[in-house]
This record gives structure tokens, C-alpha cells and sequence, in this order.
């Protein structure tokens, strides 16, 4: 089992910024892939980045590449997401999410793990 908590949403003006992390605990060392997704109101959710754990090989959604950047601290099983130039649109809940194999990075019922979501919420 892999438990995973996010931390560092919150409310931002537009044009702002904001960290997303998201702590691991757990069987960590057999995890291959971390990533984020968010939800808002009213849509399914989607897929926002993902990190490969061993390497740090990056995946985006190709509507945030260059505002979004996700990271990874090996040593301390912590994984961010660095969110740019945020608008309304990006007003959702946040979920962190692990998964034990390297396939089907964009698809969120392919994460074995979740972790309870962050709200971020920007204001325009």
C-alpha cells in the first residue's frame, strides 16, 4: 500500500502561483509512476502531469506544458507540482495518484493510489 497526502492548494488571484506537494508514504519503492489530476465542478476528471519515480521523466497534459512543472524529491517521497500564471480554469480540487507500472500515464483508472485531493481555487 502507498499513501499519499497533498498539501499547498489554497486561493490565488489570476496571473498567480501556487506549489502543489504531495507526500508518499508506504510501500514507496514500488512505485513507478506519480501523478496529478484535477477535477473541477462539473467535469470528469483530468489528467494534469506525471513524473516517472526512478528517473524523473516528466509527462504534461498539452494544454499546460509551459505553466505546469512537476518534480520529484527522491530522498523524501515527495512529489510537486508548480502551477504558473494560473486563471480560472484551472479552479478545481487536485488529486496526487500512484501507480505501479509504466503504462497508460494519462489515464486516471489506471492509478492504483489516490490521495484525498487540495482544493485550488483562483479568482479572476
Amino acid at each position: 500500500q502507498v499513501q499519499l497526502v497533498e498539501s499547498g492548494g489554497g486561493l490565488v488571484q489570476a496571473g498567480g502561483s501556487l506549489r502543489l506537494s504531495c507526500a508518499a508514504t508506504g510501500r514507496t519503492f514500488s512505485t513507478a509512476i506519480m501523478g496529478w489530476f484535477r477535477q473541477a465542478p462539473g467535469k470528469e476528471r483530468e489528467f494534469v502531469a506525471a513524473i516517472t519515480w526512478s528517473t524523473g521523466v516528466t509527462f504534461y497534459a498539452d494544454s499546460l506544458k509551459g505553466r505546469f512543472t512537476i518534480s520529484r524529491m527522491y530522498d523524501k517521497n515527495t512529489v510537486y507540482l508548480q502551477m504558473d500564471s494560473l486563471n480560472a480554469e484551472d479552479t478545481a480540487v487536485y488529486y496526487c495518484a500512484a501507480k505501479r507500472l509504466y503504462t497508460n500515464i494519462r489515464m486516471d483508472s489506471d492509478y492504483s493510489y489516490w490521495g484525498r485531493g487540495t482544493q485550488v481555487t483562483v479568482s479572476s
